[in-house]
């Protein structure tokens, strides 16, 4: 199964992306287009492109759980989305991604590797709740 993972930023997102066959998460770039819609249809063009069968999108909590303004974005920016694909899209808790993207090293971006960290913490609940 090739899955998706997208770190929604209002500058840009980050994705990356795993075949679950192979078991490895690798960053796959950024998109920096400026408007919503503009966005939603570069996503739409690289899901169809690359034929990715599943969207993983971080979802943007406080710490307290309670949503705020860049929740509202990212809810936003999937609805839009779902208007233009089919493949079925879920939210992963992104809390403390960003920190943990910091910590790793390599040349990818800091949006690169908080989509690798929401990829590879929902493969791990999958695995887990399996």
């Amino acid at each position: 199964m090739n899955i998706l993972a997208i770190d929604f930023g209002t500058k840009r997102l980050g994705l990356a992306w795993s075949d679950t066959t192979l078991g490895v998460v690798l960053p796959y770039g950024l998109i920096g287009e400026d408007t919503l819609p503009q966005k939603v249809r570069a996503i739409a063009a690289l899901l169809k492109k690359e034929k990715i069968d599943l969207v993983v999108v971080g979802f943007p909590v406080s710490l307290n759980s309670s949503e705020n303004k860049n929740t509202e974005r990212v809810q936003k920016f999937v609805f839009e989305l779902q208007k233009y694909i089919t493949q079925p899209v879920e939210f992963f808790d992104e809390r403390f991604s960003s920190g943990q993207a910091d910590a790793m090293g390599g040349e990818s971006s800091r949006d690169e590797k908080a989509a690798m960290v929401i990829l590879e913490g929902y493969l791990e609940r999958k695995k887990l709740s399996s």
